[in-house]
């Protein structure tokens, strides 16, 4: 019988401000980070040889690229497991959408591993690890919707509306570095409060230079803004809009353009791979 898979959810950053950049060039950001019923799907079998092995349903990314593989052995590593494993991911997040799906898919391996492989690394010390594979890793290892701040792994637990979303990706990928490195980024923008984030007085600082470099970003934005209040998720190219009930976003749907995708997706303050992970535990 096929063992029951690992969830990987997807997030979204309800705002994102680059607040300044640190010698070594990384951005300091504030966000909120929230996590989405849309997710990856992982199922894992031990194995003895220590090898590991990963069937994919993507090829975007070559496998030696892959963070499920490079979470893997760092955790082989970390933990001095003798174990392997056979990985099979099935990728629904679209990939480079702003939706953290690769560093969700890095953080689903390195919690199931740490399970499965009895290696007993802390919460801590598995999101620390987790941070050398990607800024986004460590919010997914804990699981929770959060304030964040460094550069991302700075995390402090926040309770969120659990809104139905309107997620739209429009077929093309973002490259996070290429924002990142645009001259004309904001990276001083005063830093901000919950309160100020609750009140609305929040942005994304990375959705001028988007618009700029992806006009099909730029135009789902448009089409979006003109129905319900948009938001650009991270550095894109997915944007979003909130509804209190899943009706209006799946009628919102059926208006999409075909030539972009679309997903009516709830939000989440509660990793589903929490609640994975507990089931394992007391099975």
């Amino acid at each position: 019988m096929m063992s029951e898979p690992w969830p990987a959810p997807a997030k979204i950053n309800h705002f994102l401000h680059v607040t300044g950049r640190r010698d070594d060039g990384y951005h300091l950001l504030q966000t909120v980070f929230q996590f989405l019923d849309l997710a990856d799907e992982l199922r894992i079998t031990v194995t003895g040889d220590g090898r590991i092995r990963c069937q994919r349903n993507y090829r975007q990314v070559a496998e030696h690229d892959d963070l499920v593989v490079k979470a893997a052995k760092l955790l082989q590593e970390l933990g001095g497991s003798s174990k392997g494993a056979d990985i099979q991911v099935d990728k629904n997040i679209p990939i480079g959408g702003g939706l953290g799906g690769g560093s969700s898919d890095a953080a689903t391996t390195l919690v199931a591993l740490n399970c499965l492989w009895d290696t007993g690394l802390t919460t801590d010390q598995v999101a620390e690890a987790g941070l050398s594979l990607g800024a986004d890793v460590p919010v997914f290892v804990r699981g929770f919707a959060a304030w964040g701040e460094g550069v991302g792994e700075q995390l402090e637990p926040v309770e969120l509306p659990e809104d139905w979303y309107l997620l739209i990706y429009p077929n093309v990928p973002v490259a996070t570095a290429q924002i990142f490195n645009a001259p004309e980024l904001e990276r001083a923008t005063p830093r901000v409060t919950l309160h100020d984030f609750l009140e609305g007085r929040c942005r994304n600082d990375c959705e001028p230079v988007v618009r700029r470099l992806c006009p099909e970003v730029s135009a789902a934005l448009d089409w979006l803004n003109a129905r319900a209040k948009a938001r650009l998720s991270g550095t894109g190219a997915s944007v979003f809009a909130a509804f209190p009930e899943q009706e209006q976003a799946a009628s919102l749907l059926e208006e999409l353009p075909a030539i972009w995708q679309g997903f009516v997706t709830r939000g989440r303050n509660r990793s589903p791979l929490m609640e994975r992970l507990v089931r394992e535990n007391e099975g």
